[in-house]
């Protein structure tokens, strides 16, 4: 049995790291990583959101506080 996408997100949040768009997409095949924090979040789990800016570009990335 496969677990969700939400399921292994939230499994990777849990252990302390780091998730950003490009990384859900390679790990998970996440396409809609902002969606899967939503339904997280709703959920009742403690995510937040910073801002990374690298060479002039700028994205979310989360982590489980």
């Amino acid at each position: 049995m496969t677990k969700t996408q939400d399921a292994r997100i939230l499994a990777y949040l849990q252990t302390g790291k780091a998730l950003d768009p490009m990384t859900a997409l390679r790990r998970f095949g996440s396409f809609r990583l902002a969606s899967r924090i939503c339904t997280l979040r709703k959920r009742g789990f403690p995510i937040v959101t910073f801002r990374v800016s690298k060479g002039g570009k700028s994205w979310a990335a989360y982590w489980m506080a």
